[in-house]
């Protein structure tokens, strides 16, 4: 990586993870259900991405799709997911947690980072569905989580530009504000030159066409989702490289 610009490409497949370290990210965010903004990942794909990869692994910790507010039953899953990518060598984690009135979960994520100790803790997209943007981000700092990934609370990271701009101003460097959603080659340049962001995060997939020659068209695994049964979406290479060189070219 360029200094002073880290990649961080979310990844749900070994051949994504070992697509990404190509490329030239910095770091990988290990999930599955990426269509779902990302789920727990299984350990059995941590170990082999673990095994095929060298730069670090930050796993996500969510246990369902929807929204931030989790049962008790749903924290007890996390707990025990926690404690295997911990065991399973993961070099980070990825979670967050809200209250029904929109806040960080100050008491929830105090256990959960307790329960992460000693790895980095990383607060994903549930930031952007907070309610106040600013004293969210002085509770994930006070809570001693490492970074915040945000599209500056809109639709995108671009959208989101203004939000994510005074969140790093607010920051100061005692947090890192990371960009994401909907990150391309296009918006890239812009969005690190306005937001003032060190670090960024994407996913850099083109689809892939499966190599099953027998096709029944008529089922689908994917229920009511229209997802192509016989394609799937993978980190690419070429396009790990391009957002690579962009920052690499930003003064």
């Amino acid at each position: 990586m360029s200094e002073g610009f880290l990649m961080e490409v979310c990844v749900d497949s070994v051949e994504s993870a070992m697509n990404a370290e190509r490329g030239g990210a910095g770091r990988i965010e290990l999930c599955c259900s990426l269509l779902e903004g990302g789920l727990t990942p299984s350990t059995g794909l941590l170990q082999v991405v673990k095994e095929s990869v060298g730069i670090p692994v930050y796993v996500m910790i969510r246990p369902r799709g929807g929204d931030f507010l989790y049962s008790d039953w749903e924290v007890e899953v996390m707990k025990r997911d926690i404690e295997q990518m911990k065991l399973h060598r993961a070099d980070g984690l990825v979670f967050g947690a809200l209250t029904e009135d929109g806040r960080v979960d100050t008491e929830l994520c105090a256990e959960l980072l307790a329960a992460s100790r000693p790895l980095p803790v990383t607060f994903h997209r549930a930031f952007d569905m907070v309610h106040d943007p600013a004293v969210a981000l002085e509770a994930l700092i006070s809570l001693g989580f490492e970074r915040i990934l945000t599209s500056g609370c809109d639709s995108s990271a671009l959208e989101g530009l203004p939000v994510i701009k005074r969140l790093v101003e607010q920051a100061k460097d005692r947090i890192v504000i990371m960009p994401g959603g909907g990150i391309t080659e296009r918006n890239l340049q812009r969005v690190l030159e306005a937001s003032g962001s060190q670090e960024f995060h994407c996913s850099a997939r083109s689809s892939k066409d499966s190599t099953m020659k027998f096709r029944n068209s008529n089922v689908s695994m994917g229920g009511s989702l229209s997802i192509p049964e016989y394609a799937v979406k993978v980190a690419d290479v070429t396009k790990v490289r391009t957002l690579n060189a962009i920052a690499k070219n930003i003064v």
